[in-house]
């Protein structure tokens, strides 16, 4: 049996998925409201095709609980946010999971860490939990990291495709370790060492923030001498070996918005550009307030209450609103003392997260004149004849309508 700790975005797809494959699944979580809401059949949040994984995991057995299990095997994924003013990794919510399983588990158990960790995160945090308990890694308890490899929108396809990394202190543990991956993860699964598989998968979110930083400084440069930046992108993408990105209003998400940090946390004095391309990604919905600012001004607008936010998530068409820019963006208003003011809309937020939040797009239009559009849903690229007659700000290139406004 392999026991899921955590049920959250990255914890229920992988206990479902491994359940769906034939594994005798136990999946936990701290939270009794979640495993409440599994139990009485219903997924704790949408992603496509996951009711229908859900309900067959469910035929084949699946358990849900707030309980340890004793078991040989256990998955760990549980959030690794990042201390806001060490930019460290805050391991916390890892180590009481391992020190929960350290209450259960078999001798000779295997833990797979799959959350995101800073590189020597199971060195400094995880291993000494397990010897102050008297117990030794390798003989009473075998670790491996696993990080989690997808995305919220295209999350089973990514499970099953996705190149997968393992890395463990033992070959025999690592090869235990894929074989249990194997049953559900058709692509490679590369074998390797704890501290390299750490290092890896926080390399490639950084690697993915410092791209989008420089089409996002490139927005600012040609904003500042009134140059088309979509423009000088597309023609300097024809260029062979070249391919720069669409800026944004900002970065979202649990993986590029945060594990960038971790490195500038740990090197600190080494992680220069890292730490450049943060600060200009979460410069970014500032800059969109400038950006709506001017606009008002050109437009002789003064009402900030017929301002509205289209978008709430860090994505399109899904329900993640993790660092989404557009939180970011009314933590700044508020700092000018007008992010109450604003309209908001998302469709995939149905509870309300934001003063003003609304909950039809036509509520929402009827009640603006200026709509900034924060995301791309398919709604709003669907809907595009219903924002004629706005005054429209579109971070995210999706607008078609003449006379629209973009960064």
């Amino acid at each position: 049996m392999v026991n899921v700790i955590g049920l959250g975005y990255i914890g229920l797809p992988t206990a479902l998925i491994l359940a769906a494959n034939g594994v005798e699944v136990v999946g936990t979580d701290y939270n009794p409201a979640i495993v409440a809401e599994l139990n009485h059949g219903r997924v704790t949040f949408k992603e496509e095709g996951l009711d229908e994984l859900f309900k067959k995991a469910v035929a084949l057995g699946i358990k849900f609980s707030d309980k340890y299990q004793k078991t040989d095997i256990y998955i760990i994924s549980v959030p690794t946010p990042y201390d806001a003013d060490s930019k460290k990794v805050d391991a916390e919510y890892v180590v009481k999971a391992v020190e929960s399983v350290l209450e259960v588990c078999e001798k000779g158990a295997v833990i797979v860490i799959e959350s995101t960790v800073s590189p020597g995160t199971i060195d400094r945090y995880i291993r000494p939990v397990i010897t102050k308990r008297g117990l030794k890694t390798g003989e009473d308890i075998h670790l491996a990291h696993a990080p989690e490899r997808i995305i919220p929108g295209n999350m089973l396809y990514e499970l099953k495709n996705n190149a997968r990394t393992i890395g463990a202190d033992e070959p025999a543990v690592a090869q235990r370790v894929k074989e249990l991956y194997s049953s559900f993860c058709k692509a490679e699964l590369v074998l390797t060492d704890i501290r390299t598989a750490e290092m890896t998968k926080v390399v490639e979110n950084t690697f993915r923030d410092i791209n989008i930083a420089y089409a996002n400084e490139l927005a600012k440069i040609c904003r500042s001498d009134n140059m088309d930046v979509y423009e000088i992108i597309r023609i300097a993408n024809k260029h062979p070996r070249v391919n720069i990105l669409s800026p944004g209003p900002g970065v979202g998400g649990h993986c590029i918005s945060v594990d960038p940090w971790f490195l500038v946390g740990d090197y600190p004095g080494l992680a220069n550009i890292i730490l450049a391309a943060r600060k200009i990604n979460d410069s970014m919905p500032e800059f969109v307030l400038e950006r709506v600012h001017d606009i008002m001004r050109e437009r002789e607008m003064t009402d900030v209450s017929r301002v509205g936010l289209y978008g709430l998530t860090y994505k399109e068409n899904v329900d993640d609103t993790r660092e989404s820019p557009t939180l970011q963006m009314l933590e700044s208003m508020e700092k000018h003392l007008c992010g109450n003011l604003v309209k908001v809309y998302d469709p995939f937020v149905k509870k309300d997260i934001v003063p003003n939040q609304m909950h039809s797009l036509k509520e929402f239009l009827d009640e603006v004149d200026l709509v900034v559009i924060m995301v791309g849903h398919d709604e709003i690229r669907e809907n595009m004849e219903l924002l004629r007659g706005k005054v429209v700000l579109d971070t995210r290139m999706v607008c078609t309508l003449e006379g629209t406004y973009r960064l």
